[in-house]
Formats: structure tokens, C-alpha cells, sequence
């Protein structure tokens, strides 16, 4: 259930880094070999932003090797600076483990290795470890289970977030248990898809500007291209490159002058690909638990397709039932597995064609794998030809961004952002910003809390100031600007991400702000810095120093799931045992998985606490229910549990509180939380553009959905701008009151 902000999802954009499998597995983690040409061990590669981080290895500063491998920041302009080594082989095994060492000299933000296991959503990068500062060298572990069916190249690295230096050393990895150099290779399939390489580097069309035929036009070849994509059985198996076949007929379509000659060139285009034989047991859907049925769009649409095209690909839907798919699969939970997608990464602004392509590609995803299109607000057949010309017309990197930037927005999913950072959208949004934090209180921006003490801050802004307006633009109208391109499921989360992400970033590093303060409007001039070199982990972890868990006092315990871990639950039964009650404070992300561990703990009775909704490969665009599921309870806790909400409450955290409310002792305090459940899936799209979506529907056994609404609160409960001003924790406040009933 993990939404992870863009730091803790950067290496999920890095994609390509290696070439053909082999049949042998070569790890040189302890960087005996080395390229002296690039200063890095065999096999290691410099990731990110070397032009503010230098990458090295070291012969002096060592452990149990006879070298380490460095990264070390140079300016104070870089976000962070990582390093990787691809393993291309697959395993059969169930669990992966990398172990090494690390050492830190005066880091400022957080050192840590990565690995990300491609074909799952398996993924760590240590941030909830937060290593900084100055440290010795320590043995550190990754744990992750492996997805043997659907796992493919294992990217192991390590990364360095602001500024210092971090030394790895004496790097190991290990499947179920065995060195990988020695674990079970998996062979690979091989695809007929993967030969055909035509479009690699370019789709061959030229920009032009679409008339209102060619929007149409296009519109129906999106719609025609994503279901044989999905449906016909030689796409299926992996026979064809259905991005080069798109590329085969997109100027054919570009040319036709109407709908009948458009349908035309579609009908003789499916006859080369080849229509399914006859299949009598084919399965029509059946499903008795259906949530969502497939919406085809256009293509069955008389007035638009000749009767002989839509009796094709009718006999296509007759004769497909795929059990497998190149282009689909499922990851263990249930929610789709984008596979084989081509990143079309060579270049930040793709020309024409492959600009289309990225759109054909998001727009069918979501008309046949996303489990809320349903909640979009708009019927998602008329988003298409609304985009085709902004597609089409973007005139450089920026517009293509602020394009894909729209498309992904649209679909008011909190987990569907760009996580990636590609370069038009780096650089609109500019790479200063100033050293404080606010939000919106009241339907207004406030001043919250410092990322950094630096640059004269605190004397300039005070906390509790309420911005009226940014280099001269009222705070009303860049929330119109933003609003589009602010990718959200719910109003509240848009806010909660605006400032971040647009309003307190310039591409020049000074800012004049009005404020008023204290009944006062006064202009400010305040100098930012470099994005990257804000301490954004007090977003997530608002009190560094302070312990995961702890007892406010004798009466009242108080859990932070963020620094939550399994291995302390024991410790926590046993501080907790006398308490009236407990605070669940659930503004973050949890670190671990709790639902079936600390729940049962303070869980009575065996309500139900979520069921879900999943999408089919073997009907695209079918959702069935499955069933609701319990979790037992251990009887164990009799006191009062309050579990505080806000808009940071998001994916894992709302699953989480879910689970919570299944026990009749369980009081949900706060704000709306950001609506976005389910299981993320990763999109890929051109232009160095990585985004994700929620994967699977999440009701409550009532029914109720959790997207775009977020979870059901007993306790409605907004901070205000004087309880800031003050320094209150209102919520904390009103959750200590309920458990002592006052």
C-alpha cells in the first residue's frame, strides 16, 4: 500500500541500466575489480546528477575490503546523488537480502542503500533508517521477498540525499539465503516483440497540427490499438511490438479525411496482424461478483467503425480468453503489472509520435486497469481527443510534462504524481525554494515550521504568518493556476502538495512575500535555496528525536507508526498494559506493515474490515470483488484507542486505519485523508516520465470507498491558525481528552 514522496521513489524512474541476461551471475560487491577509466568498481554506475555529486573509490577508508565506493556532495545545489549495480539475471527463490557496510561524515538529509526488484513493487531504500550525521562504519540489511513469477532484473545501489559523504563497503546479496552468484537462475522467455526494434529511437512522424477529423481520427486509433493491445492473442504472447505496429499505422490514419477511411486503414492493418482462430471454449465473463464492467469506448460505435471493423474485433473479444499477457500481469496483491513497456528515454522531449504513444499508452491503462475510473468525475472517452492536440502541440520538454502532468492529474489519484523528474517539469517548477514549511489552514496559506535554520528565516517569517500573495501574484489565483497540474485525489490533498510542489518553488532564488501578521500586511523579502537541501524529511517525520512509542503519562500511550517496527511490539504490550488508552498518530506513513500485527493487539469483536476490487487479464477492463477479509483478534488491550488522521494519511496509512476500525474501541479523529488505497502499480511513460496509480479498489464491508473520499472519521477535527500560532497539537490535544473523558 505504499505512496511513497519523490525521493523514496527516484529509483523507480531509472530504468535500461543493463542488456542482455546471462547464464552467469557476476556481483562485484566487493569491488575488487575496478574501471580505473571511471573510478568506479566494475559493474557500478553513477546514477544521478554527477554535476553536484562526485562518485569514487577509495583504497584508504575501507571495510572488510579492499575498497569502498563514495559519494560525496560538491555544491549545495544537488537533490541527491546515487550509484547502482543491475543484476539481469532471475532467481527461484522467495527472499532477497543485501547486506554491507556504510560510514557518513557530516550528512544532511539521509545516506542509505536502494534495491528495487523490477516486475514487483518490491522496494526499499532505507530512508526510515534516516542515517545521517557523522557515523562509523555499520553493517546494514535490506530484507525483500521475491516475486520468482513476475521479478525480473534486481537494481541494487546506494544513495546519498543533501549533502555529506557516505562510504559503502563489503557489499552482499543474497537469494533465500545462498550468495547470488551461486542462487538458482530462472531462465528467461524470450519474445518475438523484442525483435522488432524499427521505432526504437524515433517514431518516424513529423509535428504537425491536428484538424478537428485528425483529433477524431487519432481518438479511435487510441481506442482500436489499446484494445488489441490487451485482447488479441499474438499481442498477448508477445509476438507483436505493439508500439511499433502503432507507429506502422498512425500516418495512414493522419492521412484519411474521414471516419470511413480511417476505419479502412484499421481493418486491413488488424488483417496483417491476424485474427485469432476459432476458439468454441472461449468464456464469455460469467463472474456472479462483477464491480466493473469493460467500457470499450468508440469502437463498437456504428456511426464511427465500419460494420466489417466492428464485427472484427467483436470476433477478437469471441475468441481471446488470455490467461497470460506480454503487456499485463498481476503482482501478488491483485493490482496490474504494467510489463514491457519501452521508456523511450533517450531524449526528454520525444517527437510527435512517441508524444502520442505516451498518451495512447497512460489513456488505456487507465480504461482497463484502474480500478476508480469510475470516480474520475468525467467520462474518461471524452479525456481522449481533449488531449490529443496538447500531446501533439507541445512545443518542447516543458509542454510535454505539463501535458502528461494534466493527463495523469485527471484521473484524481493521490498515488498518480510523477515521481520521476523529468526535465521540462524540473525546471517550471525551478529549483529554489525558501527554507520554511506551510500549509493550508483555514483556507489559507500559513507558515507552519522551518525546513532549515538558514538564511535569516526565522527573523524574516514567523510561524502563524498567513501568505497573501508570491512575487506579486495573490495565493487565490496560483491555486487556479495550479489546480490542473496538481495531481490529487481529493481537494485537500491537492493543498496538501501545492506549496511543495509549485507555490514555494522559483526558478530564482529570491522571493518576496506578503503576509499578515498579527492583525499587520507586511512584504518580505526572503532568499531561497536549492530544493534538494531542504530537510524534507520533517514532512514525514515532524519529530526526529523523539521515539516511535513512548507513554505521554501514566494513562496515556502514544505510537507514531512512521518509527513503528514488529520487533517492538512485545516492549510496547508491556509499557502499555496499565494505560486508559492509546494514540495512534497516523499523519505519516507507517514504516511497517501493522494491520495483522499490532491490530490484533488492541482489536475486540471480529467485525470485517475491507474487501477488494481487482481487474482481470482475462477480460481487460473487468473488476470483480473478492472477499472481505477479518483479522483475529487477540483481546488483548481493553482501553480506548484514538487513531489521529490528516491529509498525510495516505495509502498504507489508511488501509492501515481501516484495519483499526474493525474493533469497536477504536476512535478515528482529524481531517480528510488523501483517498488514495490499494496497492500502487508503476507506470512508465516517454521522456523519462514515471508515475503509478492505485492498483486495487479498497471498500469498507459497507461498501464504502476510501478513494477520493479517504478513510471515515468519528471526529471531524482541522487545525486552526491560532492553535499554530500557539504551537498546539489540537488533534493531539482532543485525542488525550477523549481517552481520559473529558
Amino acid at each position: 500500500m505504499r505512496a511513497r514522496n519523490l525521493i523514496l521513489l527516484f529509483v523507480l524512474c531509472l530504468l535500461g541500466l543493463g542488456k542482455a541476461h546471462a547464464q552467469t551471475v557476476t556481483f562485484n560487491g566487493n569491488f575488487k575489480d575496478i574501471n580505473f577509466a571511471t573510478n568506479l568498481p566494475v559493474g557500478w554506475y553513477h546514477i544521478m546528477d554527477e554535476l553536484n555529486y562526485s562518485y569514487a573509490v577509495d583504497s584508504h577508508v575501507v571495510k572488510k575490503s579492499k575498497y569502498s565506493l563514495s559519494i560525496t556532495s560538491k555544491t549545495n545545489e544537488g537533490s541527491f546523488g546515487a550509484i547502482s549495480c543491475a543484476i539481469e539475471q532471475t532467481f527461484k527463490g522467495r527472499k532477497v537480502q543485501l547486506k554491507g557496510f556504510i560510514k557518513t561524515e557530516n550528512v544532511v538529509g539521509y545516506a542509505g542503500f536502494w534495491v528495487r526488484i523490477d516486475g514487483t513493487s518490491a522496494f526499499n531504500n532505507m530512508e526510515d533508517q534516516h542515517i545521517h550525521g557523522t557515523t562509523d562504519w555499520k553493517e546494514y540489511t535490506i530484507d525483500l521477498p521475491y516475486d520468482q513469477a513476475n521479478a525480473t532484473i534486481l537494481n541494487i545501489g546506494a544513495l546519498l540525499v543533501g549533502k555529506g559523504k557516505m562510504w559503502i563497503s563489503n557489499v552482499r546479496f543474497y537469494v533465500d539465503g545462498v550468495p547470488v552468484e551461486k542462487a538458482k537462475i530462472k531462465q528467461p522467455e524470450t519474445f518475438a516483440a523484442l525483435k522488432d526494434t524499427d521505432f526504437s529511437k524515433n517514431s518516424g512522424i513529423a509535428d504537425f497540427t491536428p484538424n478537428n477529423q485528425q483529433i477524431k481520427n487519432l481518438a479511435l486509433l487510441c481506442q482500436v490499438w489499446g484494445f488489441v493491445k490487451y485482447h488479441l492473442p499474438k499481442s498477448a504472447k508477445g509476438d507483436i511490438n505493439m508500439d511499433a505496429e502503432l507507429f506502422r499505422v498512425m500516418p495512414e490514419i493522419i492521412k484519411a479525411s474521414n471516419y470511413n477511411e480511417a476505419s479502412g486503414v484499421i481493418e486491413k492493418w488488424i488483417d496483417k496482424l491476424g485474427l485469432p482462430p476459432h476458439c468454441p471454449n472461449c468464456s464469455g465473463i460469467r463472474d456472479a461478483n462483477i464491480a466493473q464492467k469493460p467500457d470499450y469506448g468508440e469502437i463498437f460505435d456504428k456511426l464511427i467503425v465500419s460494420p466489417q471493423l466492428a464485427d472484427k474485433l467483436t470476433y477478437i473479444i469471441e475468441n481471446s480468453y488470455n490467461s497470460k499477457n506480454y503487456y499485463i500481469a498481476k503482482m501478488g496483491a491483485g493490482n496490474p503489472d504494467f510489463t514491457h513497456e519501452i521508456s523511450y528515454d533517450d531524449v526528454d522531449y520525444p517527437d510527435a509520435g512517441i508524444r502520442l504513444l505516451s498518451l495512447f499508452r497512460y489513456w488505456n491503462m487507465i480504461q482497463y486497469f484502474f480500478p476508480y475510473k469510475h470516480l474520475i468525475g468525467e467520462d474518461w472517452n471524452k479525456v481522449l481527443p481533449a488531449y490529443i492536440p496538447r500531446f501533439v502541440n507541445a512545443k518542447d520538454a516543458i509542454d510535454y510534462d505539463l501535458a502528461a502532468m494534466a493527463l495523469i492529474s485527471n484521473v484524481h489519484d493521490s498515488h498518480a504524481n510523477i515521481w520521476s523528474s523529468p526535465k521540462g517539469l524540473s525546471e517550471y517548477r525551478g529549483k529554489y525554494s525558501p527554507p520554511f514549511m506551510a500549509k493550508f489552514i483555514e483556507n489559507k496559506l500559513v507558515v507552519t515550521d522551518y525546513y532549515n535554520d538558514t538564511l535569516n528565516v526565522k527573523n524574516n517569517i514567523k510561524v502563524g504568518d498567513v501568505i497573501k500573495s508570491i512575487n506579486g501574484i495573490k495565493i487565490d489565483s496560483l491555486i487556479r493556476k495550479y489546480l490542473p497540474i496538481t495531481a490529487a485525489s481529493n481537494y485537500e490533498t491537492q493543498l496538501r502538495d501545492m506549496p511543495r510542489e509549485y507555490l514555494l518553488r522559483s526558478k530564482e532564488p529570491d522571493f518576496k512575500f506578503v503576509v499578515e501578521r498579527n492583525g499587520q500586511t507586511l512584504q518580505i523579502s526572503q532568499q531561497g535555496m536549492a530544493y534538494g537541501n531542504l530537510n524534507v524529511a520533517l514532512l514525514v517525520n515532524p519529530h526526529p528525536n523523539e521515539p516511535g512509542f513512548h507513554l505521554i503519562n501514566n494513562d496515556i500511550g502514544y505510537i507514531f507508526p512512521g518509527k513503528y517496527h514488529n520487533k517492538d511490539l512485545p516492549a510496547i504490550k508491556d509499557m502499555f498494559k496499565t494505560t486508559k488508552g492509546i494514540i495512534v498518530d497516523m499523519r505519516c506513513y507507517p514504516s511497517e506493515f501493522m494491520p495483522f500485527t499490532f491490530v490484533p493487539f488492541i482489536k475486540t469483536g471480529d467485525a470485517k474490515f475491507v474487501y477488494f476490487t481487482s481487474g482481470s487479464i482475462f477480460h481487460p477492463g473487468l473488476f470483480s470483488t473478492g472477499d472481505p477479509l477479518n483479522i483475529k483478534p487477540e483481546n488483548s488491550y481493553k482501553g480506548k484507542v484514538v487513531v489521529i488522521v490528516n491529509e498525510q494519511t495516505q495509502s498504507q496509512a489508511e488501509y492501515t486505519t481501516m484495519a483499526f476500525q474493525s474493533s469497536p474501541n477504536v476512535t478515528v479523529i482529524g481531517s480528510t485523508t488523501a483517498g488514495a488505497d490499494g496497492n500502487v502499480s508503476q507506470i512508465t511513460l516517454p521522456g523519462k516520465i514515471t508515475t503509478m496509480i492505485s492498483g486495487l479498489g479498497v471498500l469498507y464491508p459497507d461498501g464504502t470507498e476510501t478513494q477520493r473520499k479517504g478513510v471515515k472519521i468519528d471526529v471531524k477535527l482541522n487545525p486552526t491558525i491560532e492553535g499554530i500560532k500557539a504551537g498546539k497539537d489540537e488533534a493531539l490535544e482532543k485525542a488525550k481528552a477523549i481517552i481520559v473523558g473529558s
